[in-house]
């Protein structure tokens, strides 16, 4: 018994971590349970084994997602440099993570998917983005709640758009501007 529950546990695990992945690549809509299980090599109907529903998968690999994109953040921090707002600002809105929806934040690579999708997965992403506007507020220096949102969102926004536009120079263009303006807001000690 113990044994099969382990092995359900690690089914459950590569399951969500393909879905993640999936929606990550495509979006909340590209998740297909067909694909997914074939893609982990588990059966379709083993699907409901894990998960009661496609909306429970989709908000479970949305937290996943979510969750992932943080820890690479984190780990960009150091264990004994806690980031500067100059590091964070310039590691968000870089050609790097621009190039990279697939591992980058997950907030800028599905704010829109999110934004139609049903209360679940909008409750999911929420509490992420306020801990995304509570870190800006925190690297700025500022105690300003309105600085700290204005920050957050021209830095989702400017790496979602950055991703858009086709002409390399006028993507690193948008990078830059959103980046110098909110390196500037940066409160002195």
């Amino acid at each position: 018994m113990g044994h099969s529950q382990a092995a359900k546990a690690q089914n459950r695990e590569r399951i969500l971590n393909e879905a993640a992945k999936q929606i990550r690549e495509g979006g909340l809509e590209s998740l297909s349970v067909g694909t997914l299980m074939g893609r982990v090599n588990l059966t379709h109907g083993g699907f409901y084994g894990h998960f009661a529903s496609r909306a429970e998968l989709i908000a479970q690999a949305l937290e996943r997602a979510l969750l992932e994109g943080e820890a690479k953040a984190r780990a960009s921090d150091g264990p004994d440099r806690p980031a500067s707002a100059s590091a964070m600002v310039k590691g968000y809105l870089s050609r790097a993570h621009r190039d990279a929806p697939n591992t980058g934040c997950a907030i800028a690579a599905l704010i829109s998917d999110v934004g139609r999708a049903d209360t679940r997965c909008r409750a999911v992403m929420e509490p992420h983005i306020e801990n995304f506007i509570t870190k800006a507020a925190r690297v700025l220096g500022s105690d300003s709640d309105d600085e700290a949102i204005l920050a957050a969102s021209a830095m989702i926004g400017a790496l979602a758009i950055s991703r858009v536009i086709t002409d390399p120079k006028r993507s690193d263009a948008i990078l830059r501007a959103v980046r110098d303006a909110v390196i500037a807001m940066k409160v002195d000690d």
